[in-house]
């Protein structure tokens, strides 16, 4: 880790109004450290970035730095920067990586890439159900599971990571020291105790529209691919899905009903190329990874899988008569067969009906 003075430099440079990252860097590749930028002088910083080295030198953040200081000094907080060697390999790989992190949690799961999962604020039921199951499978498969705390897709995907004890991450629009939104709070507090909350925007920064495409560039960069669940075709997903296939990683898509406006963004992606998605197993093999007894789809270890498999057969069977068969109500139904769909073990045939696959 960095020391503190050295940390302050990086505050210092980072907090300094309309220095951006782009001029960040520029400084950094011209004098190397922060201290060495501050130690070359106005006349010197002038002439890699012109007046702005006038802001850099007059500003005064020490206040904003003395407070990120004592922030990052509390358990279960820290800064990351460029030159540290904590900070994530991966966001080294992108255009524009943030040259500082603000981190609530466990640091280094920010080294283990997994996928992201985004989609809609306003998603449908099924959608938020698709997410936390998708969610909770990977998870349960050693993916640390990324996204951005909205509500939504992403909120049900942090939950769904969380209730397979697995690995998540939430990249968020605001300062590190802020909860937004104020209905995720729970949330937020059990992925700063679990898993990971990470910011490059400064303390006590506010919700601000702009920031939260911004931040969107990490959450596609942390990842190895990007699944898109549900989407408008506005939806800022689909700024992330572009981001993720700019910097090289894969994307993935769930299709939809060809009625619904929150599928439309699914299905102009998978046109441009996005892999189409219907069970988990299609994004683990595409990334590589084979569960535990391979050619085998993992079934959880469940009395209500076992049952509903053998009361399926491998004829078209419908919801209601399943429900007099196994003696399970239709709302616990309706979740097993969602798990067993997604496993492969199942698909669903219209009419609400069900077959099994293996």
């Amino acid at each position: 880790m960095i020391d503190q003075e050295g940390l302050a430099a990086w505050l210092r440079l980072t907090l300094a109004p309309g220095i951006g990252g782009e001029t960040q860097r520029k400084l950094l590749a011209a004098f190397g450290l922060p201290e060495a930028i501050f130690a070359a002088g106005r006349l010197a910083v002038r002439g890699v970035i012109g007046n702005h080295a006038d802001v850099l030198f007059d500003s005064d953040p020490s206040e904003a730095v003395d407070r990120s200081l004592a922030w990052a000094s509390q358990p279960g907080q820290c800064l990351l920067t460029l030159a540290d060697t904590a900070y994530p390999q991966s966001l080294l790989e992108i255009p524009d990586p943030p040259s500082i992190l603000y981190v609530r949690g466990n640091p280094a799961l920010l080294q283990n890439r997994g996928l992201a999962i985004v989609g809609s604020r306003n998603a449908t039921p099924q959608g938020l159900q698709t997410a936390e199951t998708f969610a909770r499978a990977l998870a349960a498969k050693g993916l640390g599971i990324i996204s951005g705390l909205a509500l939504g897709i992403d909120a049900a995907a942090h939950r769904g990571a969380l209730a397979a004890r697995g690995a998540t991450i939430a990249v968020i629009g605001t300062g590190a020291d802020r909860i937004y939104p104020a209905r995720n709070k729970e949330l937020a507090l059990a992925i700063a105790e679990h898993g990971t909350i990470v910011s490059e925007f400064p303390l006590g920064t506010p919700a601000i529209a702009a920031n939260f495409p911004r931040r969107n560039r990490i959450i596609s960069g942390l990842a190895r691919g990007v699944l898109v669940v549900e989407a408008a075709l506005e939806s800022g997903s689909l700024i992330t899905a572009r981001l993720a296939a700019e910097q090289g990683r894969e994307v993935f898509a769930i299709p939809g009903s060809i009625h619904s406006p929150v599928a439309r963004g699914c299905h102009r992606l998978i046109k441009q190329g996005a892999k189409l998605v219907e069970t988990a197993q299609d994004i683990l093999e595409e990334l590589g990874s084979r569960p535990e007894s391979p050619g085998v789809p993992e079934v959880a270890d469940t009395a209500g899988n076992g049952v509903i498999l053998k009361a399926l057969g491998y004829d078209p069977c419908a919801l209601d008569d399943l429900v007099v068969r196994t003696g399970i109500g239709a709302d616990q139904l309706l979740g097993e067969l969602l798990t067993l769909e997604l496993d492969g073990l199942i698909a669903t045939l219209p009419g609400n009906r069900y077959q099994r696959l293996a």
